[in-house]
């Protein structure tokens, strides 16, 4: 199975240790992902996968993709990387482009309001899903582009005592009998970043 090895991100590495984030040699690692920080930009700049061939609709990092580590314990409680959201502005384009490195769609969701119609669609990626979010008709000319991580804590709670008031108030997520809670960008992060409890 295709699964994520690494992301580059552009925030330093001693924001999210501060974020209550174990990291050692510049990089974080969860769900068998390397969260390798400091690379120049800002928000996600890329990422490698292991097992999938092909996928140019999102930046590809250098190099090999590094063997998995397993998650160690991180001080905010985060146990795995439950998502990645991916924006694309061509959902249609973006869907056959995973499809053809052999990462299977699992389910479509439509999202959004009358005004403003937006679809989701899912691929697994190891432990994390990958979630692809578009317009359910309208394509236009552009690179999809990493929007933000979602991440499993054991208790979501003792995050938000971590975190202070640099976490909102959680919410009811859209993933039934779980909370979500997200990074105020007050706290100095590039990317979206939310907190999610485990499932049920």
């Amino acid at each position: 199975m295709a699964e994520i090895a690494s992301f580059d991100i552009a925030d330093p590495p001693e924001l999210w240790a501060d974020l209550g984030f174990d990291v050692s040699h510049g990089a974080a690692w969860v769900s068998g992902t390397r969260l390798m920080l400091g690379s120049p930009g800002e928000g996600v700049i890329a990422w490698l996968l292991r097992d999938a061939e092909g996928l140019r609709e999102l930046p590809i990092g250098a190099g090999p993709a590094p063997e998995p580590e397993p998650t160690p314990r991180h001080p905010n409680g985060v146990l795995g990387l439950d998502h990645v959201v991916i924006a694309t502005p061509d959902l249609a384009r973006t869907i056959a482009a995973f499809e053809a490195a052999g990462i299977g769609l699992r389910r479509i969701r439509d999202t959004g309001t009358e005004e403003r119609p937006s679809r989701q669609a899912f691929f697994r990626l190891g432990q994390t899903i990958a979630e692809v979010v578009g317009h359910p008709e309208r394509a236009r000319p552009g690179p999809a582009r990493f929007y933000g991580l979602a991440f499993t804590v054991g208790d979501l709670a003792e995050t938000a005592r971590h975190l202070g008031d640099r976490l909102r108030p959680s919410k009811r997520a859209v993933q039934v009998g779980r909370q979500i809670a997200t990074l105020d960008w007050a706290a100095g992060s590039s990317i979206p970043i939310a907190f999610m409890s485990p499932a049920p």
